[in-house]
């Protein structure tokens, strides 16, 4: 099986950063969903899909990978980069272009 170990972002309806500073591993799917006929729910037959394990250091989810034989690609997180703004830029008459 393949993982895939990373720092999830933020969501887009959270304005902190809670959850972002863990390591998390989830395993890569195997198969595609498929769409049920008859009551339209998303179907799957990859139950790897639901496990999320979380880690408090990219060190230990690539040991816990490794001691577990899985297979594993790292993706780092990209950096955050904070614009310094004013309040008072948002009354300006000339817009920033």
């Amino acid at each position: 099986m393949q993982a895939r170990i990373y720092r999830p972002t933020k969501t887009a309806m959270q304005s902190g950063r809670r959850n972002t500073q863990r390591w998390l591993l989830e395993f890569v799917p195997r198969s595609a969903r498929w769409r049920d006929p008859l009551m339209g729910w998303t179907s799957s037959d990859d139950t790897a899909r639901q496990v999320r394990m979380y880690f408090d250091s990219k060190e230990a989810a690539i040991a816990f990978a490794e001691r577990e034989g899985l297979d594993y690609r790292v993706e780092e997180p990209r950096q955050r980069r904070v614009r310094p703004k004013s309040y008072a830029d948002n009354f300006r008459w000339e817009q920033p272009g």
